[in-house]
């Protein structure tokens, strides 16, 4: 296979999932990890893609990268009004005879302390967010899995064999980036995992991010951007979201 050839492969991986592993593309070329990585840094220097460690992630123009995650106590109070009122709305959604999957976070957080149907089941890989269901009385279950100290969530093989056999007729989950382009994503690739397989075993989806995170592309894709319904304070004036049909802006009360 021609150089050129192969690059042209790479970069429309690339822009089809979002992110890519290098032992993905040699799996998926044929060829060695030495080349692989030739070619990702004649790509990235040609802005077809942007190289990170271990693989590489699409190149999107007007998008920030963001590298590394932040902890609970960094994030809790940021946008704090903006998280409330998405929390709350997300929060009516939930029925008595939902099973509920709620995944870690700080806006995720606001939905958990915003919970009034104690009658549904929840299934949370948060610690934090177990503890707040349980003192609401409601019927909480948590995977197993090492414990992630910046986000206080439970990752790893563990916790994805944990989520193997359920199905979740609702799920809330959070994200660190959102670009139509690159979908949505986070920094770390175990916390993307328990992301991608619990958002394919939940039937209805949603994505709870303050305007902060449009715009904004992370390390590792977990899902595309038409897989989740996004609730948001409000959407960006720029950026090409006001057309999408799977955005719904909740209003700020502060």
């Amino acid at each position: 296979m021609l150089a050129r050839e192969r690059q042209g492969i790479i970069v429309r991986l690339v822009r089809e999932r979002g992110s890519i592993s290098t032992p993905e593309l040699m799996e998926a070329l044929g060829t060695s990890e030495s080349t692989i990585r030739r070619d990702l840094e004649m790509l990235d220097e040609q802005n077809q893609l942007i190289r990170v460690r271990g693989g590489a992630t699409a190149a999107v123009s007007h998008a920030r990268l963001v590298l590394h995650d932040a902890s609970v106590a960094q994030k809790r109070d940021i946008n704090i009004a903006a998280k409330r009122a998405i929390g709350c709305r997300a929060a009516a959604l939930v029925g008595p005879d939902d099973f509920v999957y709620i995944d870690a976070g700080t806006s995720t957080m606001q939905l958990a302390q915003a919970i009034t149907q104690t009658s549904a089941t929840f299934f949370t890989n948060s610690i934090p967010h177990a503890q707040l269901l349980l003192s609401k009385g409601c019927k909480t279950y948590l995977p197993g899995g090492s414990i992630k100290p910046l986000t206080e969530a439970l990752v790893g093989e563990a916790a994805i064999a944990s989520l193997q056999n359920l199905h979740f007729t609702l799920g809330f989950w959070g994200t660190n980036g959102i670009s139509r382009e690159a979908g949505f994503t986070t920094p770390e690739y175990s916390e993307a995992k328990v992301k991608e397989v619990s958002m394919a075993h939940t039937l209805r989806r949603y994505v709870l991010a303050d305007q902060s995170k449009f715009d904004q592309v992370s390390l590792i894709t977990f899902a595309p951007f038409e897989d989740a319904t996004i609730l948001t304070d409000q959407l960006p004036k720029d950026g090409g979201f006001q057309d999408a049909d799977n955005v719904v802006e909740v209003g700020n009360s502060s």
